[in-house]
């Protein structure tokens, strides 16, 4: 694939001579073979020339659900692997969201194989524990061999704290990455939503942010007893960076992540009784909200996640408190965060995390591999249903006003452009 990237401003920090420079960037067979101010169009090549074209490299993504195996009518791997690239992202973290989960190599590398070809990698979670049922550990370092970035029993608390101790020591061994989803099952109890005044006011049963924060609390303990390290996904509650950070200050390997829509929406979004609000962890407070966002800003929050979960309409179209929880979030991630942030810290937060799961960092200069998102930073749009890429539709981001369009990706040789 040969392409010329016309008068593409390109948005690299890490490159300083480059950065906020427009520049045209030819790509031959996926490599970068020349940036300058103006480069003559060769014969035989693709000429992108679009609207305030702007380049970064690649986005990252380290939750993300599709379906298959099991939910095919959720999402295929696919399909799937189509609305990342169409989203900007050039490698995204697949949950073991599927039935059956992946617990074994050939698991993995079932996953593997059914991504090649695409312009957008994607990296498998292996499951902590056996079928998830929370017992026994899975076959972690044949999965981290077969190509397992980390391993995570999917939104499931891991509730014998000596088998988490087991698993950070054990995986020490191989540099293994281990999840613990930070909610207590026993304090939550039958809890859907946010504990508080909106819960009480609309008679749903509140899930308190306790339940979060004293698994937070009890992993920090026992990662400071094994060492290890430790990832904990989409946290929501104000003392639990708090928490994350004190447990930094003290030298813990732990990381964090927080659900883009935990910084968009509070639990007021439940007003209506809209099932694409009912997501795990639950929307929290204002003051929430206020805390997570100052946590990105400090570090104490290590990177964003869409937390991307198609759900099919049979799991949300039903009562509130049925309701599967998830939303979809791939598709409205970069307009939410370019809303919040503006331009050159949402691509800082949307290129950073490959690090913590042991992936190479892509690097924009001549020579190297063309591992690229194409996007406008200022179109202004009002997220439709008409919008949404993927198989099923249950955002809840519909109606909301983003900040900037994507155009797609180039890598591994191919482009979703």
């Amino acid at each position: 694939m040969n392409i010329l990237l016309k008068s593409a401003k390109i948005v690299c920090p890490e490159n300083k001579e480059l950065h906020l420079k427009k520049r045209d960037i030819l790509i031959k067979k996926g490599i970068i073979e020349k940036i300058a101010a103006s480069i003559e169009t060769p014969a035989s090549i693709k000429v992108v020339n679009l609207e305030n074209l702007h380049v970064s490299l690649g986005w990252f993504d380290s939750g993300v659900s599709f379906g298959e195996p099991g939910h095919e009518e959720r999402e295929t791997i696919a399909n799937g692997l189509n609305v990342a690239g169409k989203s900007g992202f050039t490698d995204i973290v697949l949950y073991p969201n599927t039935y059956p989960v992946p617990d074994t190599s050939s698991d993995v590398v079932f996953l593997k194989e059914r991504s090649l070809g695409k312009p957008t990698n994607l990296h498998p979670l292996g499951t902590l524990t056996k079928n998830a049922e929370g017992v026994d550990l899975a076959e972690l370092y044949d999965m981290k061999n077969a190509g397992a970035v980390a391993f995570y029993d999917f939104k499931q608390q891991i509730t014998n704290p000596n088998l988490l101790k087991i698993a950070l020591l054990y995986a020490q061994n191989f540099e293994g990455l281990v999840f613990s989803h930070p909610q207590d099952v026993h304090i939550k109890g039958k809890g859907i939503v946010h504990e508080g005044e909106v819960s009480t006011r609309l008679g749903l049963k509140g899930i308190p942010a306790l339940a979060e924060e004293l698994q937070i609390a009890r992993d920090l303990f026992i990662l400071e007893y094994t060492g290890g390290k430790l990832h904990i996904p989409t946290i929501s509650t104000a003392e639990s960076v708090k928490l994350i950070a004190n447990a930094k200050k003290k030298g813990l390997d732990v990381s964090c992540s927080v659900a883009i829509h935990n910084l968009v929406f509070t639990d007021d979004s439940l007003e209506d009784f809209g099932t694409n609000f009912k997501v795990s962890p639950p929307l929290r407070t204002k003051q929430d909200v206020k805390s997570l966002l100052k946590g990105l800003k400090d570090g104490t929050i290590d990177f964003v996640t869409s937390d991307h979960i198609p759900i099919d309409v049979e799991g949300k179209r039903v009562e509130f408190d049925n309701a599967i929880d998830g939303t979809l979030g791939l598709e409205t991630a970069f307009g939410s965060l370019n809303n919040i942030f503006g331009l050159e810290e949402t691509i800082s937060l949307l290129t950073k995390g490959r690090e913590r799961f042991n992936l190479d960092a892509p690097i924009l200069k001549e020579g190297e591999k063309a591992c690229l998102t194409l996007f406008h930073p200022d179109k202004e749009s009002t997220f439709a249903l008409e919008n949404i890429l993927s198989t099923s539709k249950n955002s809840m981001f519909v109606g909301a006003k983003l900040k900037g369009k994507v155009y797609g990706v180039i890598n591994n040789d191919k482009t979703s452009i």
